[in-house]
């Protein structure tokens, strides 16, 4: 599967989970690390982690292992790193202190639209 399919079948992932404000933001000509950050908000610590341990479980289902985890100390803020895709569920109050829109402004948004996890836009920013 390449990166691109992953970032949306992990953001639609997070849509059966109730995620909220899912954002993939399209790194690939800005970062070497990885092409695809996907960033969802979770309601609480509890609505994280079952955020978290969904994707795993349907990623692993199909094939796709996590590389790296980080974050099940708390809950604020886990990341799941599938090399290419990098995942990452705020609590609401971690995701607007960290920025991660902000800090990678230059990046191009795919936004999943509300409530329509099957439609997803495409917003060019540069």
């Amino acid at each position: 599967m390449n990166s691109e399919k992953l970032a949306r079948k992990v953001a639609r992932l997070a849509w059966e989970k109730k995620g909220n404000e899912i954002v993939i933001l399209d790194v690939t000509k800005l970062a070497d690390f990885t092409d695809y950050f996907v960033i969802i908000s979770g309601e609480s610590e509890p609505h994280v982690k079952a955020i978290a341990d969904y994707l795993e479980e349907k990623t692993e289902n199909g094939d796709v292992k996590i590389w790296h985890r980080e974050g099940y100390q708390n809950f604020n803020w886990v990341l799941l790193d599938f090399i290419d895709v990098v995942v990452h569920i705020f609590r609401e109050e971690s995701r607007q202190f960290y920025e991660l829109e902000k800090l990678w402004g230059d990046a191009r948004i795919i936004r999943i639209e509300e409530n329509a996890p099957d439609r997803i836009s495409s917003a060019e920013k540069n």
